[in-house]
């Protein structure tokens, strides 16, 4: 099941803090022995039940951590961001795995209105101030999304490079305990995942993108040997801000 919903600018009250307080070194040092598989079943099912939250781009690689999501858990709570600049073909793609692995609630967010018309009323914000773009169309609807949840599991890898270089697989990420348990899988790694449970790829994989956001900002990548190099062309922007640091947000 799939539904759309329209975040205000206001955020939202934090969460409550995780009980009991976690201290991020000796859960690293627990949950550091344990596969892919069973950090995301002890997360999910056993350590904090009721409190996690998935978030996708429904991009690239975005089904070999649903596939495993929906192999423990369908009733996963998952956020996806429509920023009203998606493809169509994400869009397509996200009802198929939707449907495919049987997820019964991915709940698609997208930008307040009020907030496009005042900041963003003729819609090339993205042209001249690509962070601001980010923040008002990615960044605040998320934050209100993840509000009540304590855990937060990504995506990410080390293999994107540049700030995910050195990804760790447990962190702190202003409000939330961070999870990013495909932290240290290799691009081979997701390639041999994808043949063996057999998951479609997405639609714009032939087409040479392997890193797929907002259609004004992403083309294709190259052959570079940088997955992420289709992202924000000829800028120095690597990163929409959902997981920067707060000090390194921008704000609007």
């Amino acid at each position: 099941m799939s539904t759309s919903t329209p975040v205000s600018s206001e955020l939202a009250a934090p969460p409550p803090p995780l009980p009991p307080a976690v201290n991020i070194n000796a859960l690293d040092r627990l949950l550091s022995p344990l596969t892919t598989e069973q950090l995301l079943r002890q997360v999910i099912l056993d350590a904090f039940p009721g409190r996690v939250v998935v978030t996708t781009s429904f991009g690239a690689e975005s089904a070999v951590l649903l596939n495993l999501i929906a192999g423990i858990d369908p009733a996963t709570p998952v956020v996806f961001l429509d920023t009203g600049y998606l493809f169509a073909q994400t869009l397509a793609y996200r009802d198929l795995l939707v449907h495919r692995l049987g997820l019964t609630d991915v709940r698609t967010v997208t930008p307040d209105l009020d907030d496009l018309a005042r900041e963003d009323p003729t819609g090339d914000l993205h042209k001249h101030a690509p962070d601001r773009c980010c923040r008002l169309r990615k960044e605040i609807p998320l934050e209100n999304a993840l509000a009540g949840f304590g855990v937060w599991i990504s995506g990410r890898k080390r293999f994107h490079g540049g700030d995910r270089a050195t990804l760790p697989r447990i962190e702190i990420d202003g409000r939330h305990l961070k999870i990013n348990p495909l932290a240290d899988w290799s691009e081979a790694a997701i390639a041999r995942a994808f043949a063996e449970a057999r998951l479609p790829p997405h639609p714009l994989i032939e087409h040479g993108f392997t890193s797929i956001g907002c259609f004004p900002c992403t083309e294709p990548s190259g052959t570079d040997g940088y997955s992420r190099a289709g992202r924000w062309p000829g800028s120095d922007k690597n990163e929409c801000g959902i997981h920067a640091p707060a000090g390194r947000k921008a704000s609007v």
